[in-house]
This record gives C-alpha cells, structure tokens and sequence, in this order.
C-alpha cells in the first residue's frame, strides 16, 4: 500500500508551502487583473461566490383536478471560491455545496432527499512562464454527501439506506499543467492522478460486486490514471452568470472484476472515463428574486444501474429506466439569492 499513499500525498507535499506576510491589495478588480498578468508582489485574496434558498408551496381542497393536498419543497445551492495570490503563485479554494428536501401531505411529511452533494477543490500552481498563463499544479478534490440517500420506490425504504457521508466518498490527487485566464478559465491536465474511493461495508458486502467500486467486503478502492479539469464562468449580463465544469478521469489499473469461481461480475478497461458534466445558470430577475437552473450529468462504469428490482423481474418503477448508466440531476430553484 506504500504506492498508494505516495500518490495520494505527493500533490500535498510538493503545494505545501509556507506563506509570507505582506501587503494586501483592497482593490478586488487590481487583483482580478493580476491573475492574468505576471502579478504583483504582494500577498491578495481574492473570493466570491453565491448562496441561492428557494422553496414551492402548494395546497389543494376539493380540487377537481387532483393532486397532492399539501407539499412544500426547499432547497439550496452554494457555489464559492478562495483565491490567494503571491507573485506568480495561485492557490485556489473552489465549493459547491446542494441539499434539497420535499414534504408531502401523502407521506406524512417525512422528508425525501432530492438533493445532496459536497463537492471541494483545492489548487496550488506556479507560473511556469510570466508571459503565459501556464501553471505547474497541484490538485486535491473531495466529494461526498451530507446525510443518507434512500430508494424510495421500494415499499419499506427506510429500513436501509443505499448512500450516506463518506459512502462513498472519493479522494482525488494530481499533479500537471494548468491553464488560467483570471478566475473565469481553467483548464487542468494530468497524467499523474491518484484516486481513492472509500465506503463502509454496509454497502459493499449486500453485492458480490461491492459498491461504488469499492469490492466486496472492502472499505477502499485504489485507481491510478488521468485526470482533465475544466472550468469557465460567463458573464452573460450584469444580472446572469453561466457556470460550467468537465472533469474526466481514465482508470489505468483498470480491469474487470471476477468472483471467487472465476466469473466476470463486471467488465472494466481504461476506457471506461468517467465524466462529470456540471452546470448552472443564475439569473438575478429582480432586486429580491432569483432564478436557478442547474443540470448535472454524470457517467461511472462503477455505478452500474439495473431496470430491476434486486436483480428480479420486477421493473422499477423509474421514469428514466431507459437511460442506462447516465446518472442525471436537474434543478430549478425561484428564490433569494446572497451574492459576495
């Protein structure tokens, strides 16, 4: 296991630097600016980010139409970054938090998750050349969730969770080369990328395959590849803002998975890439009220998904049984916004 930990903490070990006392620049647009040139020398943070609330209420009485009698649904979307500057150094603190419940009157009001997500990344780089924007990088990123996920198609789903924090939950570390226009573009590529995959064996012992990649009966699962990281942000007016994210990761130890007699439980390869599509629209409609509208599509060969229920016959009963491995989450939130 020696290997595994030295790719893990590599990327640490070579950002961890200790940092210098100096000036501070008060002006945020002099530091924007500087991030596209060769920097000045002084120490400067640089954040920003947005916190969206919203909910949807509903009543219905004798409603000819039918419907649910009561539901109410809130959710809330955080995205926000930390940037600190020191002569042709960057290091860069990005966050993107998601929770969301419903309550309906037909379920008692027990509350169903219909979103989760942590999702932290931690950048150190080093201008390779002051007259290009090219960064030699150091990347770490966490994602997990808050509380547990449950199937609620299945009749008694509160008696055992398929998801909670840190199950899964995925470590990832690299080192390459990162392109960098200010804080708007960045784009990260690496050849040298190890990543761990932890759950507990709640989880991994109810499948002969596991979970979340994890193998049977374990609680970690090791992958050494290649990572691309993506991000842009644009400004379509003073008032909406788009945001969008590709991350790609190729597995080079991957390989299928067989069972104690030999049979092939899952088929891998490296190019099985897992993709991570993100993206999110806020448009600000007024002085008050807000609208938010995210899509975030995600494809995992160690995610598999079945149209059955518990590998029977049964269908499930799933709108989007038809799409396969594509795990897909859509959002849309009318609301108050807190921008800084």
């Amino acid at each position: 296991m020696k290997h595994v930990y030295f790719s893990i903490l590599l990327p640490l070990i070579i950002t961890a630097k200790p940092f210098n006392t100096a000036a501070q620049i008060s002006n945020i647009d002099d530091v924007k600016k500087s991030l596209q040139t060769t920097n000045l020398d002084t120490i400067a943070w640089v954040y920003g980010g947005v916190l969206d609330i919203g909910a949807n209420e509903g009543f219905l009485h004798n409603w000819a139409a039918g419907g649910e009698l009561a539901s109410l649904t809130v959710n809330g979307i955080f995205s926000g970054h930390l940037d600190r500057l020191h002569n042709k150094e960057i290091w860069s603190n990005n966050l993107d938090i998601t929770y969301g419940l419903n309550y309906t009157y037909s379920t008692g009001f027990v509350p169903h998750k219909t979103d989760d997500r942590i999702d932290f990344t931690s950048k150190y780089g080093k201008r390779i050349d002051s007259a290009r924007d090219i960064f030699f990088t150091g990347l770490f990123n966490f994602k997990s969730q808050f509380t547990k996920g449950y199937d609620y198609t299945l009749t008694n789903w509160d008696s055992s969770s398929t998801s909670k924090f840190l199950s899964p939950a995925y470590f990832t570390t690299a080192i390459g080369l990162e392109y960098r226009r200010g804080s708007d573009i960045s784009l990260f590529l690496s050849p040298i990328a190890g990543r761990l995959t932890v759950a507990d064996k709640y989880y991994t012992s109810q499948l002969p395959q596991g979970a979340f990649g994890v193998p049977y009966n374990k609680t970690a699962y090791y992958q050494f590849g290649a990572y691309f990281s993506g991000r842009y942000v644009y400004n379509i007016s003073k008032n909406a803002i788009y945001k969008v994210r590709l991350d790609l990761y190729s597995n080079y130890l991957a390989k299928d998975t067989k069972d104690s007699t030999g049979n092939i439980i899952k088929r891998d390869n490296p190019g099985n890439i897992s993709v991570l599509f993100d993206n999110l629209l806020s448009w600000k409609v007024s002085k008050y009220l807000n609208v938010v509208l995210g899509a975030t599509f995600i494809y995992d060969n160690n995610i598999p998904y079945s149209k059955y229920v518990d590998n029977s016959s049964t269908l499930k009963d799933d709108p989007g049984k038809n799409l396969g491995w594509l795990q897909i989450k859509q959002v849309f939130t009318l609301g108050v916004e807190y921008k800084f």
